[in-house]
């Protein structure tokens, strides 16, 4: 029962950390989004929520793997900043509008996966394992920030 509370917990924590990018996404995705020009590569919106709830739930899975294995305080803390960090970029691109700030920040949020997924690794291999397709598509993210900040 115990890992019950730990796996709810676990999963409940990134997708709240969506909901509050998702606040300011919402206002801007359908307005100030459409008008920007935007790369080829550029996916369809429908392609985003799909993709990030996907991402959201292995993040989920990732720690509550972690946890589970008796993991320390740095383990949940470099967690906790990449969550952060990846709120704060909808906060920056939607919210604000500014994409070279969200350029500058998702940065920080790639390098706070990469030393997440580092530091899960020693503890519980699959745990990282599960933090790779984030880390993938925040490059991919990453690429496509940077040519909509060119682009307008």
């Amino acid at each position: 029962m115990k890992n019950i509370w730990k796996l709810v917990v676990s999963i409940i924590l990134p997708f709240l950390a969506s909901a509050v990018g998702g606040l300011f996404t919402a206002s801007s995705v359908s307005t100030w989004y459409v008008d920007l020009t935007k790369p080829s590569f550029n996916p369809p919106s429908w392609v985003f929520g799909p993709v990030w709830t996907i991402l959201y739930l292995m993040m989920g899975i990732s720690l509550y793997l972690l946890w589970i294995k008796k993991s320390n305080r740095t383990a949940f803390i470099l967690f906790g900043i990449q969550l952060v960090l990846n709120a704060s970029w909808s906060i920056l691109f939607f919210g604000l509008k500014v994409p070279l700030y969200a350029l500058i920040e998702i940065i920080f949020l790639w390098f706070a996966i990469l030393m997440t997924i580092i530091y899960f690794y020693k503890i519980n291999k699959v745990s990282a394992y599960f933090l790779i397709p984030y880390i993938l598509w925040v490059s991919f993210a990453s690429v496509l920030n940077f040519a909509i900040f060119i682009l307008n």
